[in-house]
C-alpha cells in the first residue's frame, strides 16, 4: 500500500511540472500569437519599434540577441573547454575538489551582481581604451561568457570523465602524448556532451535580462559594431512590461512567445545531440 501511494504520490508531481509547463506555453502564445496576426509578420520582423505608433519590429533586438549570444560564445567556449581540460586531464584529485565547486559557484552569482561589477569595472575600461560609450556588446558578450562558464565546465568535464580510461590506455600504448591523446581522442569522444553543454550554455546566454539591461545600453538600433549599444529581447520585456497596455502589451508577449520558441529549439538540439553514441 505505502508503494502505491508513493508511486501516486511522484506520478502527480511529475504530471504537474508537465501541466505547468504547458499552461506557461498555452499563456505565453495565446497572448502573443493574435498580435503578430494582426500586424503581419512584415511588421513584427520590421526594425522599428515604436508602440505608441503601432509600430512592433523585433529585427533590431533578435539581431542585437544574437550578436550578445555570439559574442558571449566566443569568451565562454574557449574558456570552459580549456577548464573542463585541464580540470580532468592534467590536474591532480585535489585541484579537481577545489576548483570545480569554484567554478560552480559563479552559477549561484545573482546576475545583478555581475552586472554591477560590468558597470563598474569593465564599461569605463572598455570606453577608456576601446572607445564608444562602454554600454556595448562587447560588454554585454564578456559578463555573459563569464556567466555561462559553470554550465559548459560542468558539461564538458562529466563527457571527459564518462570517456571510458581503455581509450586513454590503448592512445598511450601506441605512443601517444597526453595532449594528442586529449585533441586526438577525448575530445571526439565526448564531443555530443560538449555540444550539448555549449547550447544550453547558449541558452542561458539568451534568456539572461538583468545584466544586459545594465550594462547592454538598451539602445533600438542595429548595431554596426561590437562598440555600439544594444537592446536585447529580454531586455524590452522586462523594460517595457510594466507600464504597457493594449497591443504594446501583446508585443511584448510576442516577443516572449519568439524568444520561448527559440530555447525550446535549442533544448531540443542539445538533447539529441546528448543522446547520440
Amino acid at each position: 500500500m505505502k508503494d502505491k501511494i508513493a508511486e501516486k504520490l511522484f506520478l502527480f508531481i511529475a504530471f504537474s511540472a508537465i501541466l505547468s509547463l504547458l499552461l506557461i506555453t498555452f499563456f505565453i502564445f495565446q497572448q502573443g500569437i493574435p498580435l503578430i496576426t494582426k500586424i503581419g509578420l512584415g511588421n513584427f520582423f520590421s526594425t522599428t519599434w515604436s508602440p505608441t505608433k503601432g509600430q512592433f519590429g523585433i529585427l533590431s533586438m533578435i539581431i542585437g540577441s544574437l550578436m550578445v549570444t555570439t559574442g558571449a560564445l566566443v569568451v565562454g567556449v574557449p574558456f570552459g573547454l580549456a577548464c573542463a581540460i585541464f580540470l580532468a586531464e592534467f590536474s591532480s584529485k585535489a585541484v579537481q575538489n577545489t576548483l570545480k565547486p569554484i567554478l560552480e559557484l559563479l552559477a549561484g552569482i545573482p546576475s545583478v551582481v555581475y552586472g554591477f561589477i560590468g558597470i563598474v569595472i569593465l564599461v569605463p575600461f572598455i570606453r577608456q581604451n576601446f572607445g564608444g560609450p562602454g554600454f556595448s556588446v562587447l560588454a554585454a558578450s564578456i559578463i555573459l561568457g563569464i556567466m555561462i562558464l559553470p554550465t559548459i565546465v560542468s558539461i564538458s568535464y562529466d563527457s571527459l570523465l564518462s570517456v571510458p580510461n581503455t581509450y586513454r590506455e590503448g592512445s598511450y600504448a601506441v605512443g601517444a602524448t597526453k595532449w594528442q591523446t586529449v585533441t586526438m581522442l577525448l575530445l571526439p569522444a565526448a564531443r555530443s556532451g560538449i555540444v550539448a553543454g555549449i547550447i544550453l550554455g547558449m541558452g542561458r546566454a539568451i534568456g539572461e535580462t538583468m545584466a544586459v539591461i545594465m550594462i547592454a545600453g538598451n539602445a533600438l538600433k542595429i548595431p554596426g559594431s561590437i562598440l555600439d549599444s544594444v537592446r536585447t529581447l529580454t531586455s524590452t520585456i522586462a523594460l517595457e512590461l510594466g507600464y504597457a497596455a493594449g497591443d504594446h502589451r501583446a508585443a511584448l508577449f510576442a516577443c516572449g512567445a519568439f524568444l520561448f520558441f527559440i530555447i525550446i529549439i535549442l533544448n531540443i538540439i542539445a538533447i539529441r545531440v546528448t543522446g547520440r553514441k
